[in-house]
This record gives C-alpha cells, sequence and structure tokens, in this order.
C-alpha cells in the first residue's frame, strides 16, 4: 500500500494506492482511518477495487460500519469507481444519499474525488 499525498487549499488528501484489497472488513476500514488520521491526513481517497466486493452489499452492514467509523472521526471519504454495475437498488439509493451529505463520496475518477474533498 502506498499513500500520495494531495494538497489543495491548504488541506492534506492522502490517495491510497494499492494493488490488492485494504478493507475486508470493518476492522481494516478503522485501521486505515486511524492510521491516515495519526498521518494528519482527515480526507482519504480509496479506490474501490481495495474495497472487499462484500461492502457493496448492504446486507453484510460492512458499508455502514466502516462509513460510520469515518463519519465518528470526522474523516471525509471518496471512494473512486464505477458503481453503475451495481443492480440493487438499496446501494444505488445508500450512494445516492452518502453523496448528498458530502462526507462519504461516491465519485467516478480521482478528479471527482480531489474537487470533493478539496472544500
Amino acid at each position: 500500500m502506498q499513500t500520495k499525498t494531495h494538497e489543495i487549499n491548504n488541506t492534506k488528501i492522502a490517495e491510497i494506492i494499492s494493488d490488492k484489497i485494504i478493507i475486508q472488513n470493518a476492522q481494516d476500514g478503522l485501521d486505515l482511518l486511524g492510521n491516515m488520521y495519526y498521518q494528519d491526513f482527515d480526507k482519504i481517497i480509496i479506490y474501490e477495487e481495495n474495497i472487499t466486493p462484500e461492502f457493496f452489499d448492504l446486507k453484510t452492514k460492512i458499508a455502514g460500519d466502516i462509513l460510520q467509523k469515518f463519519s465518528n472521526y470526522r474523516v471525509r471519504l471518496a471512494i473512486v469507481g464505477d458503481f453503475s454495475k451495481y443492480e440493487s437498488n438499496s446501494i444505488k439509493d445508500f450512494i445516492f444519499e452518502s453523496n448528498k451529505m458530502k462526507h462519504i463520496n461516491f465519485v467516478e475518477n480521482l478528479e471527482q474525488a480531489l474537487e470533493k474533498l478539496s472544500h
């Protein structure tokens, strides 16, 4: 796992880069959050392919557990990926509502992630 730092408007944003799954469960999400927060990042970008596919099955509650931790610690998160492949109305609604709140953002590319997190 590599962390790339982006600085925009005096804001440090961590981009997590890896070729494997980093978040398998809620504890992995909490570990990532703590690690990045300890390094003075309160905004994180991670890619969909670095998160277990079970995250996107809301019945597993992994997404809710992880995203609640990010909200509790006031760490903003952008997840970059192609979410159009998810057929479930519940995940579509979850993504829509998350994006409305602006604390957790599901975006299509790095540029959108940086734009969302730079404010």
